[in-house]
């Protein structure tokens, strides 16, 4: 794998790789290149005279000590952001409310955690679960940020660009007491707003229930999924979370989720999701600052949970979706929405065992399911495993369904050896052919995620091609071998999901779990353009936002993206061209956004009409 460092130094070629060229002002980087002691809020951090080569986030500087968090005065009431200091036992203001059984309760419950928490610590923690791991460097947490307005832009901004962007990530609110995965993290939406050419930004976490109960606790309490549920101490967690559900210490009737992952804009209203709980609606206030609405259940309508990553069809309007359950049948649920949030019955598909679903695929006529290797099995907690597990005898295979079909029926599952797709950038129906094409990253191994492995991860954008009248697939890598690179979160234009599409735009995930750049990379031809953003500069998921949504060109369009520099410890936002990769404006940012997941892009006009 070539470093950024090396790929910012190899001669810049069109075709392959491109560079930023604008020149920054001094006035936006005086005040980081004259002290070596960068603010971070609550605490300083000194750059070290030599800086190591970064390979993964173990080698970034770590920066484990969570930030202050204050109240700010944004004229939005029902954002709350004074929290109390942490503590090692509940907050008064908690257990004021509790009766003489639910306290002492509690200080049995405190005592068996202690207890847990010291068992556990006398064990190093694999790589997936130990926060020195996962939340070093820029993946560690910020404090929210209230709006702030007129920030400095080099270059222009296009006029075209009139709205905001938005991205969702995992920010935990307290420091772990014990295992941590990256995706444990409470949700965070960054935002920043195009208005008449001025543009803004400010963060704020999504008040979920849990991180509600949380922050009045003054502590973690919910059991986190990925980096705690795991072996016989994630029984242990399992049980003292309901034990303090059933003294009513805690609440999990209202979800557990932590809304941190996907996020769409679907029937004027913005929607934060993580695929265990109900999604969240957040509302953009006219000054371009974030609030909460509330858990989102389409008035009533939706009563499961529901994946990160529900597809809206660009031509009827209509939203696509799964849910999936881990513990009992129907182990998978589909469904849709009308334009106007009308929900359809559920569609129960029949799996054997649970299977982890986080993206699918939709085309004209159908969706397109996976039902691949990596599975839950609760069971092997008992024997101190982990309930995330990768099957090697399953075959893996996708499922094509009538978009209205009314039960599972006609569902034709057509099998993929060894494909496991963490996401599905697109497909779509080829008649002549009699052929499904789904467009989706194949990952190695499939749980390198989520288990801790010896093998480096490979993420190869993969055509699948799944012949509904023989019931064949076939794949094959759609770049050449010579410029393969692991491509990770991304897209390809929205306007054009479910239909035939030339171009997808993707993170360039390296030094994994790092984006050095992103690529425009042609699904027919396999030819690819690199943008990278520099030495020592990183960023995320790429957003393509067409420049005119009639326009013929399926690449007229921007690519915003955030980008951070581990150098500086600065972050800004930067627009491209996404027809030439050349850089069109940057937006530099009043705080650091850490390194996270995926965005949308809502319009000007989409605000006015927002719920």
């Amino acid at each position: 794998m070539a470093s950024p460092a090396a790929a910012a130094a190899s001669t810049p070629n069109i075709s392959a790789c491109v560079k930023p060229k604008l020149c920054y002002s001094s006035s936006s980087s005086s005040s980081s290149s004259s002290s070596s002691a960068l603010d971070l809020g609550s605490f300083s951090f000194h750059r070290p005279t030599i800086r190591p080569n970064i390979n993964c986030s173990l080698h970034s500087p770590s920066v484990l000590h969570f930030p202050k968090h204050t109240s700010s005065s944004t004229g939005v009431a029902t954002v709350k952001t004074t929290l109390p200091k942490e503590k090692d036992d509940f907050s008064s203001s908690v257990s004021q409310q509790w009766n003489f059984l639910q306290s002492a309760a509690a200080m049995a419950l405190d005592a068996v955690e202690t207890a847990l928490v010291a068992r556990e610590t006398q064990h190093p923690l694999p790589k997936t679960a130990d926060p020195r791991v996962q939340i070093a460097g820029n993946f560690a947490p910020v404090p929210e940020q209230p709006v702030q307005h007129s920030l400095p832009v080099d270059g222009r901004i296009p006029d075209c660009i009139q709205g905001v962007y938005t991205r969702n990530g995992a920010n935990p609110l307290h420091k772990p007491v014990a295992g941590h995965h990256l995706f444990d993290g409470d949700g965070m939406v960054h935002a920043v707003q195009f208005k008449d050419g001025d543009a803004s930004y400010a963060c704020r976490f999504t008040e979920t229930q849990r991180l509600i109960q949380e922050r009045d606790f003054g502590r973690p309490v919910f059991p986190k999924a990925i980096g705690e549920l795991h072996g016989h101490s994630g029984i242990a967690r399992l049980l003292l979370f309901y034990a303090r559900g059933l003294f009513g210490l805690v609440d999990h009737s209202h979800g557990t989720g932590v809304a941190n992952a996907g996020l769409v804009y679907f029937n004027r209203r913005l929607l934060a999701m993580s695929e265990d709980d109900l999604p969240y609606q957040i509302r953009v206030t006219p000054s371009g600052d974030l609030e909460t609405v509330g858990r989102y259940d389409f008035e009533g309508q939706l009563r499961s949970t529901m994946i990160a990553h529900p597809k809206v069809d660009p031509v009827s309007g209509e939203m696509f979706a799964l849910s999936y359950d881990v513990v009992q049948k129907p182990y998978l649920k589909y469904f849709r929405f009308s334009p106007k949030g009308d929900k359809s019955p559920d569609v129960e598909i029949p799996l054997a065992e649970p299977t982890m679903m986080h993206d699918f695929a939709i085309t004209e006529r159908f969706v397109v399911v996976p039902d691949q290797q990596v599975v839950f099995k609760l069971q092997e907690m008992i024997s101190g495993g982990s309930p995330v597990v990768y099957d090697k005898n399953k075959m893996s295979r996708f499922g094509v369904l009538d978009k209205n079909a009314t039960d599972a029926s006609g569902m034709r599952w057509i099998e993929a050896p060894d494909c496991f797709c963490f996401h599905l950038w697109n497909a779509w129906e080829e008649p002549e052919t009699d052929e499904v094409v789904v467009i989706g990253s194949c990952m190695t191994p499939p749980d390198s995620i989520f288990n801790e492995c010896d093998e480096g991860l490979k993420s190869v954008l993969s055509e699948i091609r799944l012949n509904l009248k023989t019931g064949k697939s076939t794949r094959r890598p759609i770049l050449p071998e010579s410029e393969q690179v692991n491509l990770e979160a991304g897209m390809v234009n929205r306007n054009r999901l479910g239909r035939k599409t030339q171009f997808a735009y993707l993170a360039v995930a390296e030094p994994w779990p790092k984006v050095s750049g992103f690529a425009k990379v042609d699904l027919s031809t396999g030819q690819v353009s690199k943008y990278i953003y520099g030495e020592q500069r990183y960023g995320g998921e790429p957003l393509f936002l067409p420049r005119d949504p009639n326009s013929g060109r399926e690449d007229d369009g921007y690519i915003l993206a955030f980008v951070h520099d581990e150098k500086t410890w600065k972050s800004e936002l930067q627009i491209v061209n996404a027809t030439n990769l050349q850089l069109e404006a940057s937006v530099k940012l009043p705080s650091r956004v850490p390194y996270g997941f995926h965005g949308t892009f809502i319009s000007s006009k989409e605000l006015e009409k927002q719920a």
